[in-house]
C-alpha cells in the first residue's frame, strides 16, 4: 500500500478513517436528488484475453453470452421498476470486455434502457479492432451508438508485439469508418512500451487522425496485479519526456486536450464513460456512483446470474461516503478533465471550492501545476504529469486491491482501502 495514497486520503478527507466496503445487502438506490446521471453497462465477454487488460472479462460462450443477456435485461427492469417515473440521464456507455460480440443485441438492449430512461445526449461503445468492420458498425448506429472508441492500442508492430496483439489489416478499419461516420470515433493508444519512441507515438497519432479518428486516448501501461507484462518498465523520466513530446505535438497540430490523456479535433465531443457526476451501472463488476454511496457489482458471472434469478441486485460491496470522501472522489475525477470548475462544486456539494480546498488548490498554483482561470482551476502540463504519476499510485493502492479482491471472491465480507 504507497505511503502517499494513504497521507493524501487522510489529508484531503481530514480523517484517519478508511474507506470502508461491506457486503451488506442494500437494494436502496435513490436517485431522487441525483443530477448529470450516467448509465454504464459492462460486457466481459473476448474472443481472446489480452494479458494487459485489467478489466472484468471471460473468454467468450454462445450459451454463457445468452444468459448473461438474459439476466442484463432482468437487472435492468429490476432497476427501473423502483424508479416513480421515466428518469432522464445524461449518457450511456458499452464497456467490456468486447461489448461488440453482442452488436446484434445492443439495439435490444437500448430499448429495454429507454423503457424506464430518457438518454438525452451520447451512446457509447468500446470496441476491439477486430469488431470495426462495415456490418457492425451499421448495427451499432441503428441501435443509436453515436460515439465509439477502439481499443488500437498501437499500430507499430514493435507495440502490437510487446503487448501480444495483432493488427493485420488497419485499411479495414479505415475503410468502415469512411463508410459508417459516428459523431466522435476515439482510438485508444499505450504509451512507456519497451523501445518506444516518440516517432513511433507520433506516427500512431497522426494515422489515427487522418484516417477517421477525431479523438484519442493516450494512456500510459500499468500493472495490474492480475496482468502481465513480459518487459522492464520504462524508467520515469523517460516516461514523462514521451509525455511531454506527446502533449506538445498535439498542442501544436491544434488538437484540444480535453482529459488527462486524450486529445480530440476542435469541436469534437469527447469520449468519456467516466467524467459523470452520478451513474448508475448494469452487468458483472459495473459500478453505482451516487451522492451518498459507492456500489460494485460481483465480478463472478455465476453468481451474477444466481443473484438476478433470485430477484436480487448483484451488489458485492457498498461504500457509504463521508463527505469528504465524496467531495476527494469528485475532485480526483473532474481533475482528470484537467479543469475543475468551483461552481459546478458549490452546485454540487452546496459548498465553496475555496473554503473547502483552498490552501490546497494555492499551493498548487503556487508549485505550477494549475493556473486559476476565472472561477475554475485549469491543470498545467506539469500538473498533468504529476496527476499521472499520482494515479499510477492511487491505481495500484485502491482500484488494483479492489478488482484483486473481486476476482478471488464472488461476494466479499469487507474491503477497507486505507
Amino acid at each position: 500500500m504507497s505511503i502517499l495514497t494513504e497521507l493524501a486520503r487522510i489529508w484531503l478527507t481530514r480523517s484517519v478513517r478508511p474507506f470502508s466496503f461491506t457486503s451488506a445487502y442494500d437494494s436502496s438506490l435513490d436517485l431522487c436528488e441525483e443530477q448529470n446521471l450516467g448509465l454504464y453497462l459492462h460486457i466481459p465477454f473476448c474472443r481472446t484475453l489480452c494479458g494487459f487488460c485489467p478489466y472484468c472479462k471471460v473468454p467468450y460462450q454462445e450459451e454463457l453470452a445468452k444468459a448473461y443477456l438474459d439476466a442484463l435485461l432482468k437487472e435492468i427492469d429490476l432497476v427501473g421498476g423502483s424508479l416513480p417515473s421515466r428518469r432522464q440521464v445524461t449518457s450511456l456507455y458499452f464497456g467490456g470486455g468486447s461489448p461488440a460480440l453482442f452488436a446484434a443485441e445492443i439495439g435490444r438492449i437500448v430499448k429495454k434502457l429507454r423503457e424506464y430512461f430518457e438518454i438525452s445526449e451520447e451512446i457509447g461503445i468500446e470496441l476491439h479492432p477486430e469488431d470495426v468492420n462495415e456490418e457492425t458498425l451499421k448495427l451499432l448506429k441503428s441501435a443509436g451508438v453515436t460515439r465509439i472508441s477502439i481499443g488500437v492500442q498501437s499500430f507499430q508492430e514493435s507495440g502490437l508485439q510487446a503487448l501480444g496483439r495483432t493488427l493485420e489489416r488497419p485499411e479495414q478499419i479505415f475503410d468502415a469508418l469512411a463508410r459508417v461516420p459516428f459523431e466522435t470515433v476515439s482510438m485508444d493508444f499505450i504509451f512507456a512500451l519497451p523501445g518506444q519512441s516518440f516517432e513511433e507515438l507520433r506516427r500512431d497519432i497522426d494515422m489515427a487522425f487522418s484516417h477517421g479518428a477525431n479523438h484519442v486516448a493516450i494512456y500510459p501501461f500499468i500493472d495490474f496485479t492480475d496482468t502481465t507484462r513480459g518487459f522492464p518498465k520504462m524508467p520515469e523520466r523517460q516516461k514523462r519526456k514521451l509525455l511531454d513530446q506527446i502533449t506538445a505535438y498535439c498542442a501544436g497540430q491544434g488538437y484540444i486536450r480535453d482529459s488527462i490523456w486524450t486529445f480530440s479535433k476542435p469541436g469534437t465531443p469527447k469520449y468519456s464513460s467516466m467524467t459523470r457526476d452520478n451513474f448508475l451501472g448494469f452487468g458483472c463488476s459495473a459500478t453505482t456512483l451516487l451522492r451518498n454511496q459507492f456500489k460494485i457489482n460481483t465480478f463472478s458471472i455465476p453468481a451474477y446470474l444466481r443473484r438476478i434469478g433470485e430477484g436480487k441486485l448483484p451488489t458485492a460491496l457498498t461504500l457509504k461516503f463521508t463527505l469528504r470522501q465524496r467531495m476527494v472522489y469528485y475532485l480526483f475525477w473532474t481533475a482528470y478533465t484537467t479543469v475543475v470548475d468551483a461552481g459546478a462544486f458549490e452546485a454540487f456539494f452546496g459548498r465553496k471550492l475555496n473554503r473547502c480546498y483552498g490552501f490546497e488548490l494555492r499551493m498548487a498554483c503556487l508549485l505550477g501545476l494549475a493556473k486559476k482561470d476565472g472561477d475554475s482551476y485549469r491543470m498545467t502540463p506539469r500538473g498533468a504529469y504529476y496527476y499521472h504519476h499520482f494515479e499510477n499510485y492511487y491505481t495500484l493502492s485502491y482500484i488494483d486491491q479492489m478488482w484483486h479482491l473481486m476476482r478471488n471472491e464472488a461476494f466479499p465480507e469487507r474491503l477497507l482501502i486505507r
